[in-house]
């Protein structure tokens, strides 16, 4: 399991997101001091740190400069609510490998995330076969019968949901509570879409069936010739 530093002094910013890191698969070390990450780099020795500039006493910049005089490859991933350019550029001065202005959707992060990982060879990208189709769900990409598709976050969330769930009914409630957090009309009607394009994406794939089951949900279906 791949280790990540978050350094986020806001309380109820940093729990989120460490329960949404966490969720995604990482194992996550928060810290809500400079000094207190510090300490934990040293001890735990994370692949990517993802540090909040504003900090109280040792900030963000502070912090990661002394982590790369220490650990000069070390990956390193700001996070900020400040967009001048001036704050920007001495992050990357430092040799950050990227930043994220706050406010910002945790799917962002997630995808910065595997980017930075990715580049540092600390991870390999996910790769899923449906039946001929392949999906790299980080890269957000679908590809087969010689065609290739970009998907969006939330297209890409919802196929990964549905496979990882393949033959099993899936109730409409607990898809958007799932992927929207929330089990709302008009984010029902946003599935509906969703669902639409996915089916559009593999109608060429004849061994995949994207059915809907009326007043209750999906089901992902493999088909299997008997004959």
């Amino acid at each position: 399991m791949i280790t990540l530093l978050l350094v986020e002094d806001d309380k109820d910013l940093g729990k989120v997101l460490k329960e949404y890191l966490e969720m995604q698969g990482f194992r996550v070390l928060l810290a809500e001091t400079g000094e207190k990450g510090s300490t934990l780099f040293r001890e735990r020795a994370p692949a990517l740190c993802i540090l909040d500039i504003m900090l109280p006493g040792m900030d963000g910049l502070a912090l990661g400069k002394k982590i790369k005089q220490e650990k000069p490859d070390q990956p390193l991933l700001f996070l900020t609510a400040r967009t001048s350019k001036e704050d920007i550029l001495q992050g990357l001065k430092i040799g950050a490998d990227d930043y994220i202005c706050k406010p910002f959707e945790p799917e962002e992060l997630v995808l910065r995330i595997n980017n930075i990982l990715r580049r540092s060879g600390k991870k390999e990208p996910e790769v899923l076969t449906i039946g001929r189709f392949r999906f790299l769900p980080e890269r957000l990409e679908l590809s087969g019968y010689e065609r290739s598709y970009r998907l969006t976050m939330k297209e890409a969330q919802l196929l990964k949901y549905l496979l990882f769930h393949q033959d099993q009914l899936l109730k409409r409630e607990d898809i958007l509570i799932e992927l929207w957090g929330e089990n709302d009309y008009f984010l029902g009607r946003s599935l509906d879409v969703f669902i639409s394009r996915i089916r559009k994406y593999l109608k060429p794939e004849k061994n995949i069936k994207l059915e809907t089951i009326r007043g209750v949900g999906y089901v992902l279906r493999t088909i299997t010739d008997d004959r």
